[in-house]
């Protein structure tokens, strides 16, 4: 199979963290799957800083396969910089991505594909049937979901799950940093794309150890916050601290008012004195100066890898990439 960026069709990327029992499997089962389609594809893997031996078999199998590509990090940045690096490298016009933990099922990406050619620039895979304990996982996960479609308006059953496919033309509008990467559908909607999803197969973990937990809701609502922002008042900041500006001004004015009437009220309490006007003036302009000082450093921080082109990863070695 040839390897040239001008006859690919597919590139499939997925980021992989201390996955050595289930690296060998995985590649078999998409060469398989993908294989059979007789499509030209290259799997681009990217090892987020493993401790074990998972780039070690990968490395065999790149040596057996040349169309396997392999992009290793210095240390673990998380799947949102996994992602990023393979869709740097990726050369095929469309791009699939998946776990490396095999609950993600191959057999899944011709429909995938199937419901692309429909008129879509993003497929979104729905884990309807979850093989994962309900309190920590799936429950966790249902409520995210249910956040993340009303915040942003892009009505998805499952923005976790991470088999999709999107055409690269999509995601060459904009760079991800942070932990952006659960939010991609509504970050490509953002930039114009049209968005589906389907039902997928999910299966059990049955090797490795599992890297989420319930802990991750917290940083999903913070993210999402971003995610909003950007959704809501990316081009025109203005509008949110105008309102905040507003809102400040109006409690400002009611204290005042409030301040007065007590003064001139039977009680005759005085104006200087009279500690609710600071309180309320203090409250409202400290949780407003905090509230946009961590939007600014948002901000700032997308400035930053989009305008001078940083990513925020360091690879250290590098199979069959160019």
């Amino acid at each position: 199979m040839s390897d040239s960026a001008d006859e690919l069709d597919l590139s499939i990327v997925i980021p992989l963290h201390n996955e050595a029992e289930n690296v060998e499997p995985l590649v078999d089962e998409i060469f398989e799957t993908v294989g059979a389609l007789d499509l030209r594809f290259e799997l681009i893997l990217v090892d987020d800083g493993s401790r074990d031996e998972t780039f070690d078999r990968l490395r065999r199998r790149a040596a057996q396969h040349p169309n396997v590509r392999l992009i290793r990090f210095a240390r673990n940045y998380g799947q949102t910089a996994g992602l990023s690096a393979g869709f740097h490298a990726a050369r095929g016009p469309l791009i699939v991505t998946l776990d490396g933990d095999l609950q993600n099922d191959p057999r899944d990406i011709p429909a995938l594909l199937t419901k692309l050619d429909e008129g879509y620039d993003v497929v979104s895979g729905w884990r309807k049937n979850r093989q994962d304990t309900f309190i920590n996982r799936t429950l966790p996960s249902r409520i995210a979901n249910r956040l993340i479609s009303r915040s942003t308006g892009v009505t998805l059953h499952d923005y976790g799950c991470a088999l999709k496919v999107y055409r690269k033309s999509v995601l060459d509008r904009f760079e991800l940093y942070g932990q952006l990467h659960r939010f991609l559908p509504a970050l490509c909607a953002m930039a114009g794309a049209r968005v589906a999803e389907i039902v997928v197969n999910h299966r059990a973990r049955e090797r490795g150890a599992t890297k989420y937990g319930i802990g991750r809701t917290l940083t999903v609502l913070l993210d999402l916050t971003t995610v909003k922002f950007m959704l809501s008042y990316g081009a025109h900041p203005i509008r949110v601290f105008g309102m905040a500006s507003v809102l400040s001004g109006l409690v400002g004015v009611a204290s005042l008012a409030a301040t007065i009437g007590m003064k001139f009220s039977p009680l005759g309490v005085d104006m200087t004195g009279n500690p609710l006007l600071y309180l309320a003036m203090m409250g409202v302009i400290v949780a407003a100066q905090f509230m946009l000082m961590g939007v600014i450093a948002e901000m700032l921080t997308r400035t930053y890898h989009e305008a001078q082109g940083k990513r925020p990863y360091i690879v250290i070695e590098q199979v069959n990439v160019e």
